[in-house]
Formats: C-alpha cells, structure tokens, sequence
C-alpha cells in the first residue's frame, strides 16, 4: 500500500493547454487595475485588482514567481506564487504545490496540490453548487429506477 503513495507522491497537475497572449515578466510591476480582453500569464507583480468581463473565458495564471496584491476575477485562474486578495473563478481554480493565497475563494471547481497555502474562506460558486445538485439528484433518480 505503501508504494501507491508514493507513486502519487511526486505526481503533479498535468499541464493546461491554455495560451497566454500576455506575460507580465519577472522583471515588471504593475501598479493599477487590470481589466483583460485576452488571458495572462503573471511572472512579476501586480499591485491591484485583475478583472474580466463576465462570461469571457479568460485565464489568468500566476506563475512561480508571480505576485498579486488586489483581487481576481476570471474565469480561469491558476496559481503557483502569491495572491493577497480575494479570488473569483467562474468555472475553475488550481493552486500548485508552493502557491501561497491570503484571501478568500470562491470557484466553480477546484484543485490543490499538496504544499499549497491557503489562509481564507473557500466558497463553492452558487452556479456551480447548482449544477452538482442536480447531477446528483440525476444520479439518485437513476439508481432508484433500477
């Protein structure tokens, strides 16, 4: 039994296909609100919030060496270094083995590696909750049919 964790010991998050038409670079800060049109990469600092209009499916990923200091609103969001502010995911949120997050979450579906650290409320979306109530009342109608 032993030798199954240690086979999910060292396995990480297979890597996302999503293409990053901006990268904020290890070398820059931004100070202000970003508001996104495209998805982003963050490998510098961004001191305020990172926002996208409702409904577009934008990503915003933070990389090792990425800093947040505002409040993030996407539809996608991804995080391997450090946010200090809230964060709302519409549809999924994942936060890598050394990511550090002061602030609360709220999300559609979630993943966390183990190492990663989390100070706030963690709050499952209400569209999302929605929808895994009904997928679980399909289910239970379907066994009790049999």
């Amino acid at each position: 039994m032993l030798a199954m964790f240690e086979k999910l010991k060292n396995k990480s998050f297979t890597a996302t296909q999503e293409r990053f038409d901006t990268l904020v670079g290890r070398t820059t800060t931004i100070f202000g609100r970003l508001v996104l049109l495209d998805s982003v990469r963050i490998d510098g600092k961004v001191m305020g919030n990172i926002e996208t209009a409702p409904g577009n499916k934008i990503s915003v990923a933070i990389g090792p060496t990425g800093e947040v200091a505002g409040d993030i609103h996407a539809h996608r969001i991804l995080v391997a270094g450090r946010v200090d502010g809230n964060i709302y995911a519409a549809e999924r949120v994942e936060f890598h083995k050394d990511s550090v997050i002061n602030g609360d979450i709220s999300y559609g579906s979630i993943a966390i590696e183990h190492g990663a650290r989390l100070l706030g409320m963690v709050v499952q979306n209400k569209a999302a909750a929605q929808s895994a109530n009904r997928a679980q009342t399909a289910i239970e109608n379907a066994q009790n049919k049999t």
